[in-house]
């Protein structure tokens, strides 16, 4: 009876060695050596077929499947860190790509900021690392914009993806990017 508990025993131990020679970030294995294991590999499980990882969702493939569905969006600007007005891109808990866009059905000349890039004209999305973040995000920007009608936005969040709409669409305009938002999820 001896011998279960001493193969029990050894498979805990190997799976513990297995298990900590993998936990480095992919950049290297916290021992001063080089990985050179691609990021985007998936490990083979037994039975199952092997696939790449998926691919980080990016503001620009989000805004790419949103104008799929809402015709009257049209990309205005990819935002970099070095042109973010809120100085927050890349930023820890913060969004980690952001695209403007602006909404045919909106008249620049009813929108106080026509700034290139305001919200107003059209809309943005962000994307970040955990839905939490996106979701925190909305939260405060509607904290922030509640008792001030001419900064009001239409926010949808779906997982990391949070869609900023313009105040000037009717509810019903703005419907078609809920159901947008809905479908990147």
């Amino acid at each position: 009876m001896r011998k279960p508990a001493l193969s029990a025993a050894a498979l805990v131990i190997a799976f513990a060695a297995m298990t900590a020679c993998g936990s480095g970030s992919g950049s290297g294995s916290g021992n001063g050596q080089k990985n050179d294991q691609p990021k985007n590999t998936t490990t083979a499980t037994a039975g199952a077929p092997t696939k790449p990882a998926a691919k980080e969702l990016t503001a620009s493939d989000a805004f790419k499947a949103l104008s799929g569905k809402v015709a009257s969006a049209k990309l205005s600007g990819v935002v970099t860190e070095d042109d973010d007005p809120n100085h927050l891109l890349g930023r820890p808990n913060q969004y980690t790509s952001k695209v403007t866009f602006t909404d045919s059905r909106i008249k620049v000349d009813d929108v106080a900021d026509a700034e290139p890039g305001s919200v107003g004209l059209g809309g943005a999305i962000e994307v970040f690392t955990t839905a939490a973040d996106s979701r925190a995000r909305a939260d405060y920007i509607q904290n922030v914009t509640k008792g001030m009608p001419v900064l009001a936005e239409y926010d949808f969040v779906s997982g990391t993806v949070l869609i900023r709409v313009s105040h000037y669409l009717t509810p019903t305009q703005a419907a078609d990017y809920k159901a947008a938002a809905a479908a990147l999820g």
